[in-house]
């Protein structure tokens, strides 16, 4: 019985688009959920920006680690030496789109600016990511401008969506 041709090539590869844009999405949306979950109690000193910095990149890595690990296993083709470790490395958008909401946070604790209020800081740094992301990709596909635009205004929404959560639930 003859392999076929994907399966001798090894696990699915996602193209770097795709990748970009899935793991920068969802970067962006875990960092404003992060930061509105970490800020919910009100706590602004700097020891708590500190923290809450750490805390973010400690769930950025974890969640890249869960999501390619998720990936790995559910491939149902067999696997090569290395497989695992080029699927996790596939992550790296995820992680990198969470990281200036880390510097954000960080700064804050360092004393770089005021801790109190950066949560709204880095609310909008994560829908103006999360507009270009999607501006980007859309053009990228080479849709219109119009349409791109759209597409990242429909992307910046899902940030804003978590903002305004925060707003009712506070």
């Amino acid at each position: 019985m003859a392999q076929s041709t994907a399966a001798a090539s090894g696990p699915h590869r996602h193209d770097t688009r795709e990748t970009v844009l899935f793991g920068g999405v969802y970067g962006s949306v875990l960092a404003c959920s992060m930061v509105a979950a970490l800020s919910q109690y009100g706590h602004t000193s700097r020891a708590s920006r500190r923290y809450d910095a750490l805390w973010l990149l400690v769930t950025a890595l974890a969640s890249a680690l869960a999501h390619g690990y998720a990936h790995y296993i559910a491939e149902r083709e067999p696997h090569r030496r290395w497989d695992a470790v080029r699927t996790l490395a596939d992550e790296w958008p995820l992680v990198t789109a969470v990281l200036p909401t880390v510097l954000l946070l960080a700064g804050a604790g360092w004393g770089w600016w005021p801790p109190k209020g950066v949560e709204y800081a880095a609310f909008v740094l994560n829908i103006v990511l999360l507009f270009t992301l999607g501006l980007v990709t859309a053009r990228w596909s080479r849709r219109s401008w119009p349409v791109s635009a759209l597409t990242g205004v429909g992307d910046a929404l899902l940030g804003f969506v978590v903002v305004l959560a925060n707003a009712v639930i506070k």
